[in-house]
């Protein structure tokens, strides 16, 4: 093990607002306590919220991590080894895995001008929406129409993934349920729910709010939806770690198969916040593109034009279980979860570390996990969102643990069906196994070269050394893949996965 030093920010917080005839009144906060207020004369008229988190007093942290795993060993106890026996997901792509994964690898990107609701007065018009989603034969009718969109999306991909692992309701009923559990997260819950809510008790009070507006916006209730429509009664729960949520639940699932509390583990993320708070709530936080006359070119991760994320939506799940379950029931093995980890900047609110140090711990704790050293690695699916800071903080971390990036590949999902949150890890852990299933790695689009040297293109940021596979897919037989999700809070989350082996 090898201590590593560095120099964080502290965690002085600045809030204000500025501008009108008073200036700005600017605040500094160390956690909740005022240490220091000001006055600041501005001739501006336009009045806006910020905040900022300036770091003019650093102090040391120590992270003990290993720079290397050596003589890895992987899981052999077929009660702790865990696979994946089905996936199923809800995207702008479909709902079909086969049609999702085909159209990443052609190219196509699924952003679009939003036309949910009214955006013509957004700053930000366009998103990854999905559109023309049936529910029909996986929820009725009655339910169907009060439910929040992201309890939608969970409990139909969460059934389409129980049906790929031929565990449908005949199947479960044979089944001891006590062992099967759920655990699908989301970053924002139910969130037209909660607007809707809010909308009825400001104009109208609190009597015409609806007897479902606290249930269906707790961000638990997709786990226990799915839980009540298919009897599962083993662990049962949601995390809610922003854009890190599914890759957690990935974690902390084959956790409970490794502990021998589940045989079974229903996992993963969804969201559906391409509605009006959403949207606006993430473009006051000057986190999106604003690339509204080329939406589909919004999201390029990597490149030096680059200004922000696109929003997306949708759900992702997989079925996770022990290889002693599936054996047993003879079912089909798709690919072997080997590991993950998960862990935390203590940073900053929604700016990653410069230096990378929460992410390359997180990645080098992942693989000693998975029992996987560093070299056996040939493929990352990035989290690149396309964000200025995060892209290079993740590009950096990854340069730091796998000192031979030459046979690997990395490549950017989001680039394609925009960032779906809590949803994020889901929709790109199937990704990841898609490209070890099928051979074939989605590229990374919105790059543009000028030479036949991978590295020469004039808008790639020159620290980006690795092969991103951009704009064409490449035929790729993939040993180990990792999938990346990092969230706001300074949340971090690898997840390993590799071909499945007797």
């Amino acid at each position: 093990m090898a201590g590593i030093a560095t120099s964080p920010c502290s965690s002085g917080v600045l809030f204000g607002t500025t501008g009108g005839s008073n200036g700005a009144f600017l605040a500094r906060y160390n956690g909740l306590r005022l240490v220091e207020s000001t006055q600041v004369v501005s001739a501006g008229t336009n009045s806006r919220w910020f905040i900022s988190a300036p770091v003019p007093k650093c102090r040391k942290i120590k992270a003990m991590v290993s720079q290397t795993v050596s003589a890895p060993k992987r899981e052999k106890d077929p009660k702790k080894r865990v696979v994946i026996t089905g996936m199923g997901l809800v995207s702008v792509f479909g709902s079909d895995i086969d049609t999702f994964y085909n159209k990443l690898l052609e190219g196509e990107s699924g952003i679009s001008l939003i036309d949910r609701f009214d955006a013509s007065n957004f700053s930000v018009r366009f998103a990854g929406q999905i559109r023309d989603f049936s529910s029909k034969g996986y929820i009725d009718g009655k339910n169907d129409r009060r439910l929040d969109d992201c309890w939608r999306y969970c409990l139909v991909a969460g059934k389409k993934a129980l049906e790929d692992a031929n565990l449908g309701n005949q199947a479960l009923d044979t089944m001891d349920k006590s062992k099967i559990g759920v655990l699908v997260g989301t970053g924002m819950g139910g969130l037209t729910a909660f607007s809707t809510g809010v909308e009825a008790l400001v104009q109208k009070g609190y009597k015409k709010i609806t007897p479902f507006f606290i249930p269906y916006s707790i961000t638990n209730m997709g786990s226990a939806l799915l839980a009540i429509d298919t009897g599962l009664m083993g662990p049962n729960y949601s995390i809610s770690t922003a854009c890190a949520t599914a890759n957690y639940c990935f974690y902390a699932a084959a956790n409970h198969i490794r502990r021998g509390e589940a045989d079974i583990m229903v996992a993963g993320g969804t969201e559906a916040a391409v509605m009006p708070t959403g949207v606006g709530g993430f473009i006051a936080c000057r986190a999106l593109s604003q690339r509204n006359e080329e939406p589909q070119k919004a999201s390029r991760p990597w490149d030096k034009d680059r200004d922000g994320f696109v929003m997306g939506e949708g759900a992702g799940v997989l079925i996770m279980e022990s290889l002693e379950s599936a054996r047993k029931r003879g079912a089909y093995i798709i690919a072997e979860y080997l590991g993950g980890a998960v862990t935390c900047d203590a940073h900053h609110m929604t700016d990653p570390r410069s230096d990378g140090l929460g992410v390359s711990s997180c990645i080098i704790k992942s693989l000693e996990n998975a029992g996987v050293s560093p070299e056996e690695v040939n493929y990352v699916n990035a989290h690149a969102t396309s964000t200025l800071a995060g892209d290079l903080a993740e590009v950096n971390a990854i340069k730091k643990v796998f000192k031979d990036t030459s046979e690997i590949k990395m490549n950017g999902t989001k680039s394609m069906i925009g960032h779906g949150l809590g949803a994020a890890g889901g929709l790109e852990a199937i990704a990841t196994i898609k490209a070890i299933t099928t051979g074939w790695v989605h590229p990374t689009i919105n790059q543009d070269f000028h030479s036949l040297h991978i590295f020469s293109s004039q808008n790639l940021e020159p620290d980006v050394t690795i092969d991103t596979v951009p704009n064409v897919k490449k035929k790729h037989e993939v040993n180990v893949g990792i999938s990346n999700s990092f969230g706001f809070g300074g949340h971090n989350s690898v997840v390993v996965f590799a071909p499945f082996t007797p």
